[in-house]
């Protein structure tokens, strides 16, 4: 069911990919790297279309990031080969990067996927934690939880 202020907003589901599809690309890259990123948003877009809950859902943005979320996880089994494939090339072209330092590089590829997803949502989205766990559908709690852990690793990584 919509709210009033849902419908001031776009009510079709190609408006809400339109809107929020770069978003979701980016915060797919965050949890499964750049190349499956939009394969995931794809999945897991179509699979909201199909299913008719998307333009009835009081917060469609928070649904399609935890369509994204669920979508990345189910995938990360399938795919985990292709991933160390690709990672060894892009850490060797990061190597080259004076921008990018392979120590960060390594740091973050070590962190589970619910922390990456919880530290690129604070530091690129610029959310707080209850923004974080509304939008996936988890208490604010685990957000921090997720956000102590992944910082603790980072830190002794890069230290």
């Amino acid at each position: 069911m919509m709210t009033v202020s849902d419908r001031m907003s776009p009510v079709n589901d190609g408006e809400l990919y339109e809107l929020h599809g770069r978003a979701l690309v980016a915060f797919a890259a965050s949890l499964v790297g750049p190349s499956d990123a939009p394969d995931v948003v794809h999945d897991a877009a179509m699979a909201l279309f199909e299913s008719g809950t998307l333009a009835e859902a009081v917060n469609p943005r928070a649904l399609m990031y935890r369509a994204v979320l669920a979508k990345a996880k189910s995938m990360q089994r399938s795919i985990i080969r292709r991933r160390n494939r690709e990672r060894l090339f892009a850490e060797s072209v990061v190597y080259n990067d004076p921008e990018v330092l392979p120590e960060v590089v390594a740091a973050v590829v070590g962190l589970s996927q619910q922390q990456r997803a919880c530290i690129f949502l604070t530091y690129w989205e610029d959310m707080t934690p209850a923004a974080i766990g509304e939008l996936l559908g988890i208490a604010e709690g685990t957000v921090k939880h997720h956000l102590a852990v992944g910082r603790d690793k980072l830190r002794r990584v890069l230290e």
